[in-house]
């Protein structure tokens, strides 16, 4: 497989209340994705299921991110999701909580290998 990247899209998401590391992942990978239309399968002649991509999520506490969830965010495609330490959590002026930063690379890659007639 000639595995080649052709998109790199960065986003950021936040749980502001509810401290779900979940919600401000998927936000963030939202945030990458719902800003742009991109047509790179079409342009090389792939269908979209072909789209090899690679999402990785930093936040501070990867451990509580349920991946299964994040993958139905994703229309087509063949996505694989690793979360990593990363992100922030913001305190609250007088223990009143955190809020939750999570930050999204999502990388768009398709297997370039010429077919063999």
């Amino acid at each position: 497989m000639a595995k080649t990247r052709m998109v790199t899209q960065f986003g950021m998401g936040s749980s502001i209340r509810s401290r779900d590391y979940t919600q401000a992942a998927a936000r963030a990978i939202r945030d990458a994705l719902w800003h742009n239309s991109l047509n790179v399968a079409d342009a090389f002649g792939f269908p979209k299921e072909a789209m090899l991509i690679d999402v990785e999520i930093g936040v501070q506490k990867p451990e509580a991110v349920e991946v299964a969830a994040l993958l139905g965010i994703f229309p087509y495609g063949q996505p694989r999701v690793s979360v990593v330490k990363g992100g922030l959590d913001v305190d609250k002026p007088g223990g009143g909580g955190t809020s939750v930063i999570a930050n999204a690379a999502v990388i768009v890659s398709f297997d370039m290998e010429p077919g063999h007639d």
